[in-house]
Order: C-alpha cells, then sequence, then structure tokens
C-alpha cells in the first residue's frame, strides 16, 4: 500500500486533479467550497490499472496554510508537485519542493496541469525547460515531467504510467510490528463514538488492540477499523486508517497526537537533531533562536540550542539540541521541519537523532558530538551499538524501537556485534554493549576499592547500597553480580574477591584476649560495649562478618560455635517436651533472663520458634536446622 501527495502553489489546480483522478473532492470544508480554496488536509484514494489501491493525500498551497501541509507530507510515498503550465514555478512551489526535500520524500512526480490553457507548444516547452532547470538545483534533478490536463484529460493516463512504475520500483513499507499513526483528524460519530485519521507507519494495527495515545500517556482499545473507507480487520503500514477508539472522548486528542501500542513510543520536550538550514533564507540560525517546529502531524514553539556552531550559516547544516515548549511523541529517525515565527517562513529541516537525550548538553562537547555523529551516520552495527550503550541492558524489542531497524537487520547486526564482542548477551532476553556492561564493572569496582580502602576490617559493602550507588536496577545488578568471577557476594555484602579481612599483630593479640573472656562463660559473654572496650568497635564487627561470632540485636554477641549448640539445644528441648520457656531453657543452657530472652526473641524473628503465650515451639524455618543437626 502507498500514499501519494500532493504540493505546489496555491491555485495551481492540486485539488482538480485529485478530483479528476480519485472522483472525490478533497475539499470537506464548507468555508474551502465558498472560497475555492484548500485550507486543510483533504483525502482521497483510487485503483491502479494493477489493482492497488492508492491513497492521496491532498495540501494546501496558500502560504497562509503552509503549517497544515506540513500535516499531511510527513507519510507520503510519492510526492506529486503540481505547477501550473500557465504560471510556472511560484514562491510556494519551491517552498513545498524544499519542505519534500527537508522530510526525505524520495521520489517525486512534477505533474504540469492546465496545458490546456497554454497559447502554444512553444510556451509549453519553455515551461518545462524552466521547471527542469529550477529542479537542477535540487536533488529532485531529471525526475519525470507529465503535462497533463485535468479538466480535458489530456496527459492523465500518462501521468498514472509513470506513478504506478515509480510506487512499483518502491520497496515495502517498514514493519516491525510496532504500529505508529499521527493523528491528523480527530472527530466523532454518533453510535460509534471516536474517530482518528492518519497515515499509517511501522507496523500492523489490528481489531482489538490496546492502544497507547502519546504524549498525554491516554489509553484506549481499537473497536473498529477503515481503510479507503471499507471496514478492515487489520490495517497495514502505508494505508490511510481511520480508528474507532473505545475508551477516549474527542476532548483527549488532538491533530499532533500519535497513537501507538502500549509502552511503544515515548515523549519529550527536549530532541537531539540533525539540521539544514535553508540557502536562500536571508539569515543565520543563531544559539537560542525561536523557532517553530513541526513533526508528523505535530506542531511546538522550540528554542533553539546549537552544540557544535557559534551559527549556522543558509546552505549548511549542524548539531542542535531543541527544547520545546510542550512534550511530543516522536521517535529516533523522524524528520522535521523549522519554520520562522515572524517573518512566517520555512527555514529549513532534519532528523530526528536521539528523541530522549539524557541531558541538557553542553555546548561543544565533542563527546556528544561525537555520539550523535555515530548515530547520523553509523552502520546498522553502530546504530544498535550506540543504542544498546544504555545504563541498562535492552530487550530485543526495545532495541528495534530504539533503532527503527527492521528485524532482519537488526537480527544480521546483533550478530555481528556479538562476534566481534562489541555487544553482549546479558541474560537470556537483553543485550547490552561491551563499553555499558565493562563501565558498570569499572564502576563496581572503583566503589568497593573506596570501600575496602575506608573500611578494612569489614567484610563487604552493603548490597543495597553499592546498587544505588552505581544506578541500575535490582535485576541487572543482581545478573551482574552472578556473572563476575572477580565480585564475590556474601548475604547481603559484596566485596571483591581478592579482599579478606587482615588484622596486625596487636588486633590479633586482642582478639585472642576477647576470645578468651567468651571461652570462660560462653552463654552469658561480655556485652557488645565491653567486647568493643577489648578489640575495638571496627574488629568487633569484623569478627562478626567473618563468621567468628555472632550478633544478636541489639547488644549481645556469642561465639559462633557457642551460638549453634545453644539452637540445636533450644530446638532438642521443644521436640523433648513440645514447648520450652524463657526458664527452662535459661537453666538448660546455664545462662541468665537477659540473654535468654534476647536469643529466643532472635529465633523468633527468623522463624526458628514461634511465641505462642510466654512458650516457645518450633517455627516453620526450624526444618532446616533439624535436618542438617545444627552444631
Amino acid at each position: 500500500m502507498h500514499i501519494i501527495g500532493t504540493a505546489g502553489h496555491v491555485d495551481h489546480g492540486k485539488s482538480t486533479l485529485v478530483r479528476y483522478l480519485t472522483g472525490i473532492d478533497p475539499d470537506r470544508l464548507i468555508e474551502e467550497k465558498k472560497r475555492q480554496l484548500t485550507i486543510d488536509l483533504g483525502f482521497a484514494w483510487f485503483d491502479l490499472p494493477d489493482g492497488e489501491r492508492i491513497g492521496v493525500v491532498d495540501v494546501p498551497g496558500h502560504r497562509d496554510f503552509i503549517e497544515n501541509m506540513l500535516a499531511g507530507v510527513g507519510g507520503i510515498d510519492l510526492g506529486l508537485l503540481v505547477i501550473a503550465a500557465d504560471e510556472g514555478v511560484m514562491p510556494q512551489t519551491t517552498e513545498h519542493l524544499q519542505i519534500l526535500d527537508l522530510l526525505g520524500v524520495e521520489n517525486l512526480i512534477v505533474a504540469l496541469t492546465k496545458i490546456d490553457l497554454v497559447p502554444d507548444e512553444e510556451w509549453l516547452h519553455l515551461v518545462i525547460a524552466d521547471v527542469s532547470d529550477h529542479l537542477a538545483q535540487s536533488r529532485f534533478a531529471g525526475i519525470p515531467i507529465c503535462p497533463i490536463s485535468a479538466y480535458t484529460g489530456e496527459g492523465v493516463d500518462a501521468l498514472i504510467e509513470t506513478m504506478s512504475h515509480a510506487l512499483a520500483a518502491m520497496p515495502p513499507r517498514l514493519n516491525i510490528n510496532q504500529p505508529v499513526l499521527p493523528i491528523d483528524r480527530v472527530f466523532s460519530i454518533d453510535g460509534f463514538g471516536t474517530v482518528v485519521t492518519g497515515t499509517l507507519s511501522r507496523g500492523q494495527l489490528h481489531v482489538g488492540d490496546q492502544i497507547e495515545v502519546q504524549p498525554a500517556r491516554k489509553s484506549g482499545r481499537v473497536r473498529g477499523l477503515q481503510s479507503y473507507h471499507e471496514q478492515v480487520e487489520t490495517a497495514y503500514p502505508g494505508s490511510r486508517v481511520a480508528v474507532n477508539i473505545s475508551g477516549l472522548s474527542k476532548q483527549d486528542l488532538q491533530r499532533g497526537d500519535v497513537l501507538s501500542l502500549p509502552g511503544k513510543l515515548g515523549e519529550s520536550d527536549m530532541i537531539d537533531c540533525w539540521y539544514t538550514h535553508l540557502p536562500d533564507v536571508p539569515w543565520p540560525l543563531r544559539h537560542n533562536s525561536e523557532v517553530k517546529f513541526f513533526c508528523g502531524a505535530a506542531e511546538a514553539k522550540a528554542r533553539v540550542r546549537l552544540l557544535a556552531n557559534e551559527q549556522i550559516v543558509p546552505g549548511e547544516s549542524g548539531w542542535l539540541q531543541l527544547v520545546l515548549d510542550q512534550p511530543l511523541a516522536m521517535s529516533a529517525k523522524d524528520r522535521f521541519i523549522l519554520r520562522s515565527p515572524s517573518p512566517a517562513q520555512t527555514i529549513g529541516g532534519g532528523l530526528v537523532i536521539n528523541p530522549q537525550p539524557a541531558h541538557r548538553w553542553k555546548r561543544f562537547q565533542a563527546d556528544v558530538i561525537n555520539q550523535l555523529e555515530i548515530q547520523l551516520a553509523g552502520s546498522p552495527e553502530d546504530i544498535l551499538v550506540e543504542a544498546a550503550s544504555d545504563k541498562e541492558p535492552l530487550s530485543l524489542d526495545a532495541l528495534q524501537t530504539k533503532t527503527q531497524l527492521d528485524a532482519e537487520t537488526l537480527n544480521m547486526a546483533l550478530q555481528t556485534a556479538i562476534e566481534s564482542e562489541r555487544i553482549i548477551a546479558f541474560d537470556d532476553v537483553r543485550f547490552w554493549s561491551s563499553s555499558a556492561y565493562f563501565g558498570l564493572l569499572q564502576n563496581v569496582h572503583s566503589e568497593l576499592e573506596k570501600y575496602h580502602q575506608k573500611y578494612p576490617l569489614r567484610l563487604g559493602m552493603p548490597r543495597e547500597a553499592l546498587r544505588q550507588k552505581v544506578n541500575v536496577s535490582a535485576q541487572t545488578f543482581n545478573g551482574f553480580l552472578h556473572q563476575n568471577g572477580d565480585i564475590a557476594t556474601e548475604q547481603d555484602l559484596v566485596r571483591l574477591a581478592s579482599h579478606t579481612i587482615t588484622f596486625t599483630h596487636q588486633q590479633e593479640q586482642a582478639i585472642k584476649t576477647l576470645i578468651g573472656l567468651f571461652e570462660s562463660n560462653p552463654t552469658m559473654p561480655p556485652s557488645i560495649q565491653d567486647a568493643s572496650a577489648v578489640v575495638g568497635e571496627e574488629v568487633l564487627y569484623a569478627l562478626v562478618e567473618k563468621g567468628t561470632l555472632v550478633l544478636i540485636p541489639p547488644q549481645i554477641v556469642f561465639l559462633t560455635d557457642t551460638y549453634h549448640d545453644m539452637v540445636r539445644t533450644t530446638i532438642e528441648c521443644i521436640q523433648s517436651e513440645g514447648r520450652t520457656d524463657a526458664k527452662d531453657l535459661r537453666d538448660v543452657l546455664r545462662s541468665s533472663r537477659k540473654y535468654v530472652i534476647a536469643f529466643l526473641e532472635h529465633l523468633d524473628s527468623q522463624g526458628i520458634t514461634k511465641r505462642v503465650d510466654d512458650n516457645r515451639i518450633l517455627g516453620p524455618n526450624a526444618a532446616p536446622y533439624i535436618d542438617s543437626h545444627v552444631s
């Protein structure tokens, strides 16, 4: 399926030609019919001789309605530049041609209309020569010029044949299973509800699909689909589509919103882009200029930030970061147009490179420009690697959304990047660039080295504290730790595998003294305060982390062997009597109430015992201790 879009100066016969081709009047507004002037977008369709149905977008030619024109030409496959033979090239002819160029329209045909009004063949030849000379100054040099009359029908069959050949030579529309519909009309129909229209791209849309409209993040469901006034169950890329939406009202939506599947399209009020300033604009583009930004069917005011130039002179290109006055829904590789608000004039356009930049970049930063250059001109593998250099590994779907590569190209680029070790298969479903992966590894090593240096007598850094320092999700962090043999984890602590707690000779002597105190009265050992007085607080907690001591919050520590003996004895008492209490256990353990109460509350918290009134019975987590014969 394909879309043709008209372009050209006012009153050069665009709508008349569309009516002749399709039998449909594209001028739908009462004011348009009264003024015999196209004001807003018009839509029609016709069938080529081979049976393919072609959509037609008719745009206004008057300079006052250029901005309406911009909402319609973004999704076309073939441009039809309409030039009246009795007038030749006019101002909006040139402006529309520049817009088609800036929007990346690859295929263009000139329909030289109103040949029935020229006085003779010589005049016609002169006009054709003038049009050819004008096109020679653009990338559209040498395109077909088809003289026609929509009044007599002369030349129309030849025009249709030329269009058929051009469309047949085009590759199929990109379909990456992620439908995007820039909304150019919103209305409601009694008994059906809200309807939006647009040109569908990037994937098919089905009746029943859950959808999301950006930038407002409003959700709905596809209740019905129409394409060229026919009910369909599935709409395909490259077709004009009317979507009947349930769950949203007409007031929820507006031209410029974008319909997509949930979670597949983001919004942004700041974008990085590659921009070209038109050669006939009489002033350079300067930093902090205010402009009007057009992308798809959307528009916004924007402030220009020049990233690599003091100014961009007419005919030159450069890097911009545009700060929009409202969020819009965009994707990488979307085309855009900039217009000056006063005087109202198209000044340039270009390509969205990063629709959601991480920062408001400082100007003249070589690393930022280098990253943007890679995204602009890189190979599919370069584009993929750059996309995978996110703060988190990405799924295949997320990479496709970010790169806009088709499935075959994406898979080939991914395989090549993995083989060349530029991308790592992080887990079963996510991929990460090697630079991002090893960047995280470096950050983790750096944080652990600093921690070990600051706290040499601690076994490791608390896991969550480290995760927050390196700023990744728990899923990524846990997977990362699992993959790295030079990083060790022990319960909720993380350390470099090479890190061990090493005591000085003086500390070793103090530890011997402390262990002797514990062994002399194992079930009534020194308090934390008393133990700290012997070895120091840092050494005491190092002994806990090493497993020499067990901490019973808040103020009691036991030798680890003593602790396990006490757990075993408690379980044996309960198994023998069916229960135990603090008094009985105190006598069995030869301890005091202070220690036994704290010990039992600790066992309760671990699920090893369970308190019932003043008694303890076995808790749900006692089984492993029983099975392993706690020692």
